[in-house]
Protein backbone atom coordinates (compact mmCIF):
# COMPACT_ATOMS: atom_id res chain seq x y z
CA UNK A 1 0.00 0.00 0.00
CA UNK A 2 0.82 3.70 -0.33
CA UNK A 3 2.07 5.68 2.31
CA UNK A 4 -0.90 7.96 2.83
CA UNK A 5 1.40 10.43 5.01
CA UNK A 6 4.36 12.21 4.39
CA UNK A 7 6.26 13.89 7.47
CA UNK A 8 9.33 15.72 7.39
CA UNK A 9 10.55 16.91 10.95
CA UNK A 10 13.70 18.76 12.16
CA UNK A 11 15.89 16.46 14.09
CA UNK A 12 17.03 17.65 17.40
CA UNK A 13 19.66 15.33 17.61
CA UNK A 14 21.13 13.90 20.87
CA UNK A 15 22.15 17.06 21.94
CA UNK A 16 20.01 19.59 23.43
CA UNK A 17 22.03 22.70 22.15
CA UNK A 18 21.39 21.50 18.65
CA UNK A 19 19.27 24.31 17.09
CA UNK A 20 15.72 23.08 16.02
CA UNK A 21 14.32 24.76 12.75
CA UNK A 22 11.97 23.60 9.94
CA UNK A 23 8.16 22.57 10.18
CA UNK A 24 6.64 19.17 11.12
CA UNK A 25 3.66 18.04 9.01
CA UNK A 26 1.09 14.99 7.91
CA UNK A 27 0.03 15.21 4.43
CA UNK A 28 -3.95 15.68 4.46
CA UNK A 29 -4.54 12.28 4.66
CA UNK A 30 -8.57 12.80 5.67
CA UNK A 31 -8.62 10.43 8.34
CA UNK A 32 -12.53 10.71 8.62
CA UNK A 33 -12.17 8.86 4.85
CA UNK A 34 -8.75 7.34 5.34
CA UNK A 35 -10.15 3.88 7.13
CA UNK A 36 -10.69 1.90 4.25
CA UNK A 37 -7.38 2.56 3.32
CA UNK A 38 -6.14 1.42 6.07
CA UNK A 39 -8.10 -1.64 5.89
CA UNK A 40 -6.75 -2.10 2.64
CA UNK A 41 -3.24 -2.48 4.49
CA UNK A 42 -4.10 -4.87 7.28
CA UNK A 43 -3.39 -8.53 6.58
CA UNK A 44 -3.97 -9.88 10.49
CA UNK A 45 -5.44 -9.47 13.19
CA UNK A 46 -5.15 -9.91 17.54
CA UNK A 47 -7.40 -11.30 19.74
CA UNK A 48 -7.58 -9.11 22.98
CA UNK A 49 -8.48 -11.26 25.82
CA UNK A 50 -11.73 -10.00 26.54
CA UNK A 51 -15.29 -9.95 25.09
CA UNK A 52 -15.18 -8.48 21.36
CA UNK A 53 -11.42 -8.23 21.67
CA UNK A 54 -10.82 -8.35 18.26
CA UNK A 55 -8.32 -6.26 16.48
CA UNK A 56 -6.89 -5.07 13.14
CA UNK A 57 -2.95 -4.81 13.43
CA UNK A 58 -1.89 -1.99 10.69
CA UNK A 59 1.69 -2.39 9.39
CA UNK A 60 4.00 -0.21 9.93
CA UNK A 61 4.25 2.82 7.43
CA UNK A 62 0.30 3.23 7.90
CA UNK A 63 0.38 5.72 10.34
CA UNK A 64 3.48 8.34 10.09
CA UNK A 65 6.84 7.46 12.34
CA UNK A 66 4.80 4.31 13.63
CA UNK A 67 5.84 0.72 13.22
CA UNK A 68 3.23 -1.77 13.61
CA UNK A 69 0.23 -1.13 16.00
CA UNK A 70 -2.94 -2.50 16.96
CA UNK A 71 -5.71 -0.20 15.67
CA UNK A 72 -8.24 0.74 18.27
CA UNK A 73 -9.96 4.16 15.95
CA UNK A 74 -8.60 5.85 13.05
CA UNK A 75 -9.86 9.26 13.98
CA UNK A 76 -8.74 10.93 16.20
CA UNK A 77 -6.55 7.93 16.40
CA UNK A 78 -5.67 5.49 19.23
CA UNK A 79 -3.41 3.01 18.65
CA UNK A 80 -2.50 0.50 20.91
CA UNK A 81 1.12 -0.78 21.30
CA UNK A 82 1.41 -5.11 20.81
CA UNK A 83 2.27 -6.89 23.73
CA UNK A 84 5.01 -8.24 21.99
CA UNK A 85 7.18 -4.89 22.40
CA UNK A 86 6.37 -4.86 26.22
CA UNK A 87 8.32 -7.92 26.31
CA UNK A 88 11.27 -7.10 24.18
CA UNK A 89 12.01 -3.36 25.19
CA UNK A 90 11.89 -2.04 28.74
CA UNK A 91 12.12 1.43 26.83
CA UNK A 92 9.26 1.66 24.12
CA UNK A 93 10.54 2.61 21.19
CA UNK A 94 9.36 5.50 19.48
CA UNK A 95 7.86 3.97 16.55
CA UNK A 96 5.41 1.59 19.02
CA UNK A 97 4.47 3.99 21.68
CA UNK A 98 0.82 4.34 21.94
CA UNK A 99 -1.25 6.98 20.46
CA UNK A 100 -4.17 8.55 22.08
CA UNK A 101 -6.08 12.04 20.54
CA UNK A 102 -9.03 12.99 21.33
CA UNK A 103 -10.88 15.23 18.59
CA UNK A 104 -11.31 14.26 15.20
CA UNK A 105 -9.80 17.52 13.86
CA UNK A 106 -6.24 16.88 15.76
CA UNK A 107 -3.14 19.09 14.54
CA UNK A 108 -1.49 17.47 11.41
CA UNK A 109 1.42 19.90 11.27
CA UNK A 110 3.51 22.08 13.35
CA UNK A 111 5.98 24.71 11.81
CA UNK A 112 8.80 24.97 14.55
CA UNK A 113 9.54 28.83 12.71
CA UNK A 114 6.51 29.78 14.28
CA UNK A 115 6.00 27.67 17.28
CA UNK A 116 6.01 29.01 20.37
CA UNK A 117 5.34 28.33 24.00
CA UNK A 118 3.85 31.33 26.05
CA UNK A 119 4.27 31.57 29.74
CA UNK A 120 1.55 34.00 31.86
CA UNK A 121 -0.84 34.59 34.35
CA UNK A 122 0.20 35.44 38.08
CA UNK A 123 3.75 36.11 37.14
CA UNK A 124 5.82 38.89 37.16
CA UNK A 125 7.68 38.71 33.59
CA UNK A 126 5.16 37.43 30.84
CA UNK A 127 7.54 35.71 28.19
CA UNK A 128 7.18 33.48 25.03
CA UNK A 129 9.80 30.98 23.78
CA UNK A 130 10.42 29.64 20.53
CA UNK A 131 11.35 25.73 20.18
CA UNK A 132 15.40 26.69 19.81
CA UNK A 133 15.31 29.07 23.07
CA UNK A 134 13.64 26.28 25.38
CA UNK A 135 16.59 23.88 24.45
CA UNK A 136 19.10 26.51 24.53
CA UNK A 137 18.50 29.01 27.65
CA UNK A 138 17.47 26.48 29.99
CA UNK A 139 19.64 23.41 32.04
CA UNK A 140 18.20 19.98 30.67
CA UNK A 141 16.89 17.40 32.56
CA UNK A 142 16.30 13.58 31.66
CA UNK A 143 14.34 11.59 33.20
CA UNK A 144 12.32 8.12 32.94
CA UNK A 145 8.75 8.02 33.23
CA UNK A 146 5.83 5.78 31.87
CA UNK A 147 2.83 7.44 30.22
CA UNK A 148 -0.35 5.66 30.69
CA UNK A 149 -3.71 6.15 29.32
CA UNK A 150 -6.01 6.48 32.18
CA UNK A 151 -8.09 3.83 30.23
CA UNK A 152 -5.26 1.43 29.91
CA UNK A 153 -6.98 -2.12 30.46
CA UNK A 154 -10.53 -1.09 29.85
CA UNK A 155 -11.49 -3.48 28.21
CA UNK A 156 -10.67 -5.60 31.26
CA UNK A 157 -13.21 -3.67 33.68
CA UNK A 158 -15.97 -5.87 34.75
CA UNK A 159 -18.95 -4.41 34.47
CA UNK A 160 -17.69 -3.25 30.91
CA UNK A 161 -17.93 0.64 30.51
CA UNK A 162 -18.15 3.09 27.43
CA UNK A 163 -14.52 4.45 26.61
CA UNK A 164 -12.20 2.47 23.95
CA UNK A 165 -11.48 -0.90 25.24
CA UNK A 166 -7.97 -0.80 25.60
CA UNK A 167 -5.52 -4.44 26.68
CA UNK A 168 -2.66 -3.25 28.43
CA UNK A 169 -0.97 -1.47 25.40
CA UNK A 170 -2.27 2.18 26.19
CA UNK A 171 1.10 2.74 28.04
CA UNK A 172 4.84 3.04 27.51
CA UNK A 173 8.27 4.19 28.85
CA UNK A 174 10.50 6.52 27.85
CA UNK A 175 13.72 8.30 28.90
CA UNK A 176 12.42 12.09 28.52
CA UNK A 177 14.94 15.52 28.14
CA UNK A 178 13.36 18.68 28.21
CA UNK A 179 13.88 21.49 31.18
CA UNK A 180 11.74 21.31 34.25
CA UNK A 181 8.89 23.52 34.56
CA UNK A 182 10.07 25.16 38.03
CA UNK A 183 12.54 26.51 35.80
CA UNK A 184 10.56 27.81 32.98
CA UNK A 185 7.78 29.13 36.29
CA UNK A 186 11.20 30.90 38.43
CA UNK A 187 11.93 32.54 34.91
CA UNK A 188 8.89 34.14 35.00
CA UNK A 189 8.34 35.10 38.53
CA UNK A 190 5.54 34.03 40.50
CA UNK A 191 3.77 37.03 42.15
CA UNK A 192 2.32 34.75 44.93
CA UNK A 193 -1.38 34.94 43.90
CA UNK A 194 -1.54 31.88 41.66
CA UNK A 195 -2.59 28.70 43.04
CA UNK A 196 -2.40 26.14 39.58
CA UNK A 197 -1.15 26.24 36.27
CA UNK A 198 -3.25 25.67 33.55
CA UNK A 199 -1.59 24.25 29.90
CA UNK A 200 -2.96 24.43 27.00
CA UNK A 201 -2.45 22.47 23.33
CA UNK A 202 -2.67 22.91 19.63
CA UNK A 203 -5.44 20.13 20.28
CA UNK A 204 -8.96 21.52 20.30
CA UNK A 205 -12.15 20.93 20.47
CA UNK A 206 -14.92 19.34 17.86
CA UNK A 207 -16.07 15.90 16.91
CA UNK A 208 -17.87 14.05 20.19
CA UNK A 209 -16.58 17.23 22.40
CA UNK A 210 -17.88 20.67 22.86
CA UNK A 211 -16.30 22.54 19.67
CA UNK A 212 -15.33 25.33 21.47
CA UNK A 213 -13.55 23.11 24.36
CA UNK A 214 -9.91 24.11 23.82
CA UNK A 215 -7.99 21.06 25.59
CA UNK A 216 -6.81 23.04 28.88
CA UNK A 217 -5.91 20.55 31.67
CA UNK A 218 -4.97 21.92 35.37
CA UNK A 219 -2.58 21.10 37.91
CA UNK A 220 -2.42 22.59 41.33
CA UNK A 221 0.87 24.92 41.61
CA UNK A 222 2.84 22.62 44.42
CA UNK A 223 2.75 19.62 41.81
CA UNK A 224 3.04 22.12 38.60
CA UNK A 225 6.41 23.22 40.49
CA UNK A 226 7.93 20.22 42.26
CA UNK A 227 11.15 19.87 39.96
CA UNK A 228 9.28 16.33 38.39
CA UNK A 229 6.98 17.87 35.93
CA UNK A 230 8.87 18.84 32.93
CA UNK A 231 8.34 20.66 29.47
CA UNK A 232 9.70 17.95 27.25
CA UNK A 233 11.61 18.03 23.62
CA UNK A 234 13.08 14.49 23.53
CA UNK A 235 12.26 11.30 24.10
CA UNK A 236 14.41 8.29 23.89
CA UNK A 237 17.05 10.88 22.52
CA UNK A 238 15.59 11.68 19.74
CA UNK A 239 12.47 14.23 18.36
CA UNK A 240 8.97 12.57 19.83
CA UNK A 241 6.58 11.53 17.14
CA UNK A 242 4.28 13.77 16.17
CA UNK A 243 1.60 11.51 17.09
CA UNK A 244 3.04 11.59 20.34
CA UNK A 245 2.90 15.34 20.87
CA UNK A 246 6.21 16.98 19.16
CA UNK A 247 7.74 19.43 19.29
CA UNK A 248 7.21 20.04 23.07
CA UNK A 249 4.64 17.93 25.28
CA UNK A 250 4.19 18.30 29.25
CA UNK A 251 5.54 15.33 31.14
CA UNK A 252 3.94 15.09 34.68
CA UNK A 253 5.62 11.64 35.97
CA UNK A 254 3.14 9.41 38.18
CA UNK A 255 -0.52 11.04 37.09
CA UNK A 256 -1.99 9.96 34.46
CA UNK A 257 -1.57 11.10 30.92
CA UNK A 258 -4.66 13.01 30.35
CA UNK A 259 -1.85 16.14 32.32
CA UNK A 260 0.89 14.86 29.34
CA UNK A 261 -0.27 17.89 26.66
CA UNK A 262 0.46 17.10 23.63
CA UNK A 263 1.60 20.22 21.76
CA UNK A 264 2.01 22.16 24.60
CA UNK A 265 1.79 25.80 23.61
CA UNK A 266 0.32 27.97 26.60
CA UNK A 267 1.46 27.53 30.68
CA UNK A 268 -0.40 29.96 32.46
CA UNK A 269 -0.68 30.56 36.39
CA UNK A 270 -4.05 31.07 37.72
CA UNK A 271 -6.39 31.29 40.97
CA UNK A 272 -8.13 28.26 40.21
CA UNK A 273 -8.50 24.50 39.88
CA UNK A 274 -10.02 24.87 36.34
CA UNK A 275 -13.56 24.90 35.04
CA UNK A 276 -13.53 23.88 31.57
CA UNK A 277 -14.41 21.16 29.85
CA UNK A 278 -11.59 18.80 30.17
CA UNK A 279 -11.40 19.46 34.28
CA UNK A 280 -14.47 20.03 35.09
CA UNK A 281 -16.09 17.10 33.02
CA UNK A 282 -13.75 14.73 31.88
CA UNK A 283 -11.76 12.37 33.30
CA UNK A 284 -13.12 12.64 36.60
CA UNK A 285 -13.33 9.64 39.34
CA UNK A 286 -15.09 9.01 42.25
CA UNK A 287 -13.53 11.02 45.56
CA UNK A 288 -12.91 7.87 47.39
CA UNK A 289 -9.11 6.33 48.85
CA UNK A 290 -8.85 4.09 45.96
CA UNK A 291 -10.72 6.04 43.18
CA UNK A 292 -13.74 3.15 42.77
CA UNK A 293 -17.16 3.12 43.42
CA UNK A 294 -19.93 0.03 43.28
CA UNK A 295 -22.18 -0.02 39.62
CA UNK A 296 -25.56 2.18 40.36
CA UNK A 297 -23.91 3.86 43.24
CA UNK A 298 -25.83 7.34 44.17
CA UNK A 299 -24.50 10.54 45.20
CA UNK A 300 -20.91 9.70 44.41
CA UNK A 301 -18.86 12.61 44.56
CA UNK A 302 -16.35 13.18 41.56
CA UNK A 303 -13.11 14.80 41.15
CA UNK A 304 -10.94 14.81 38.44
CA UNK A 305 -7.99 11.68 37.67
CA UNK A 306 -4.70 12.62 39.23
CA UNK A 307 -2.27 9.88 40.49
CA UNK A 308 -1.52 6.74 39.12
CA UNK A 309 -1.44 3.00 40.48
CA UNK A 310 1.16 0.04 40.87
CA UNK A 311 1.12 -2.17 38.45
CA UNK A 312 3.28 -5.08 37.13
CA UNK A 313 3.63 -7.77 34.49
CA UNK A 314 4.78 -10.91 32.88
CA UNK A 315 6.63 -11.03 30.02
CA UNK A 316 8.84 -14.08 29.65
CA UNK A 317 5.89 -16.83 30.08
CA UNK A 318 2.15 -16.02 28.39
CA UNK A 319 -1.52 -18.01 29.14
CA UNK A 320 -1.17 -21.67 28.27
CA UNK A 321 2.86 -22.32 28.83
CA UNK A 322 4.17 -25.22 29.60
CA UNK A 323 7.02 -25.82 32.28
CA UNK A 324 9.09 -28.64 33.02
CA UNK A 325 8.29 -30.63 36.52
CA UNK A 326 11.00 -30.14 38.97
CA UNK A 327 13.15 -27.72 37.49
CA UNK A 328 14.29 -24.38 38.26
CA UNK A 329 12.65 -21.87 35.24
CA UNK A 330 13.56 -18.16 35.81
CA UNK A 331 10.23 -15.80 35.90
CA UNK A 332 10.80 -12.24 33.90
CA UNK A 333 8.62 -9.11 33.74
CA UNK A 334 8.49 -5.17 34.96
CA UNK A 335 6.64 -3.09 37.09
CA UNK A 336 6.29 0.28 38.08
CA UNK A 337 5.44 2.34 41.09
CA UNK A 338 2.51 4.54 39.72
CA UNK A 339 2.23 7.22 42.03
CA UNK A 340 5.10 6.87 44.18
CA UNK A 341 8.26 4.89 43.19
CA UNK A 342 7.86 1.19 43.41
CA UNK A 343 8.85 -0.68 46.25
CA UNK A 344 8.89 -4.47 46.00
CA UNK A 345 7.16 -6.89 43.40
CA UNK A 346 6.09 -10.34 44.26
CA UNK A 347 5.43 -13.40 42.87
CA UNK A 348 2.73 -16.22 43.78
CA UNK A 349 2.49 -20.07 42.32
CA UNK A 350 -0.41 -21.36 43.77
CA UNK A 351 -3.50 -18.40 42.60
CA UNK A 352 -2.69 -15.56 45.32
CA UNK A 353 -2.33 -18.56 48.50
CA UNK A 354 0.97 -17.01 49.23
CA UNK A 355 3.50 -14.64 47.95
CA UNK A 356 7.47 -14.63 47.75
CA UNK A 357 9.51 -11.42 46.62
CA UNK A 358 11.32 -10.58 43.30
CA UNK A 359 14.84 -9.82 42.85
CA UNK A 360 14.45 -6.04 41.20
CA UNK A 361 16.86 -4.65 38.45
CA UNK A 362 18.54 -1.27 37.76
CA UNK A 363 16.46 1.63 39.03
CA UNK A 364 16.21 4.17 36.29
CA UNK A 365 14.38 6.54 38.87
CA UNK A 366 10.99 6.28 40.84
CA UNK A 367 8.88 6.61 37.34
CA UNK A 368 9.25 4.14 35.21
CA UNK A 369 9.47 0.84 34.41
CA UNK A 370 11.51 -1.95 36.64
CA UNK A 371 12.34 -5.22 35.47
CA UNK A 372 11.98 -7.65 38.28
CA UNK A 373 13.18 -11.40 37.97
CA UNK A 374 12.38 -14.76 40.30
CA UNK A 375 13.30 -18.59 39.65
CA UNK A 376 10.69 -21.19 40.00
CA UNK A 377 10.38 -24.53 40.46
CA UNK A 378 7.05 -26.21 40.40
CA UNK A 379 8.01 -29.81 41.73
CA UNK A 380 4.55 -31.61 40.44
CA UNK A 381 2.49 -31.93 37.30
CA UNK A 382 -0.59 -30.19 36.84
CA UNK A 383 -2.05 -27.02 36.26
CA UNK A 384 -0.82 -23.40 38.00
CA UNK A 385 -1.86 -19.86 38.05
CA UNK A 386 0.74 -17.47 38.37
CA UNK A 387 0.38 -13.92 39.27
CA UNK A 388 2.63 -10.76 40.09
CA UNK A 389 1.67 -7.57 42.11
CA UNK A 390 4.05 -4.49 42.50
CA UNK A 391 4.02 -2.45 45.50
CA UNK A 392 4.72 1.37 45.92
CA UNK A 393 6.44 3.12 48.43
CA UNK A 394 3.16 5.03 49.02
CA UNK A 395 1.67 1.57 50.34
CA UNK A 396 -0.52 1.23 47.60
CA UNK A 397 -0.33 -2.76 47.04
CA UNK A 398 -2.08 -4.10 43.10
CA UNK A 399 -5.87 -5.91 44.68
CA UNK A 400 -6.79 -9.02 43.36
CA UNK A 401 -9.73 -7.54 41.99
CA UNK A 402 -9.35 -4.09 40.31
CA UNK A 403 -11.91 -1.71 41.57
CA UNK A 404 -14.69 -0.02 39.31
CA UNK A 405 -15.78 3.20 38.18
CA UNK A 406 -18.04 4.55 35.30
CA UNK A 407 -15.02 5.94 33.26
CA UNK A 408 -13.00 2.47 33.07
CA UNK A 409 -9.95 4.48 34.65
CA UNK A 410 -7.47 3.37 36.78
CA UNK A 411 -7.31 -0.29 36.56
CA UNK A 412 -4.85 -1.81 38.19
CA UNK A 413 -5.70 -5.78 39.07
CA UNK A 414 -3.10 -8.74 40.23
CA UNK A 415 -2.46 -10.27 36.47
CA UNK A 416 -2.07 -14.06 35.77
CA UNK A 417 -1.22 -16.12 33.53
CA UNK A 418 -2.29 -19.78 33.45
CA UNK A 419 -0.01 -22.35 32.67
CA UNK A 420 1.06 -26.58 32.63
CA UNK A 421 3.81 -28.17 34.44
CA UNK A 422 4.68 -31.72 33.02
Amino acid sequence: MQNEFSVQISRVGTSRRTVMAGAASLSAYALSGGLGRADAAITKTVALPFANGDRPIVPAGTFPQKGEMILQRTRAPLLETPWSVFQKHLFTPNDQAYVRWHVADFPTSVDTNTYRIKVSGAVKKPFELTLEELVRMFPAKRMAAVNQCSGNSRGFINPRVAGAQWANGAMYNAMWTGVPLSRLLAHAGLTGKGTHVAFRSLEQGGGLYPPRATFEKVLPLNRANDGDVMVAYQMNDADMPLLNGYPVRLIVPGWYSTYWVKMLTEIEVIDHPGTGFWMAVAYKIPDTPTGEMKPGEADVKFVPINKMKPRSFFTSIENGATLPAGKPAMLTGFAFGGGSALKSVQISTNGGKTWRSTMLAKNYGAYGFRQWQAQVTLPKPGRYRLMVRATNVGGHVQPMVAGWNPGGFMYNGVEHVDISVA
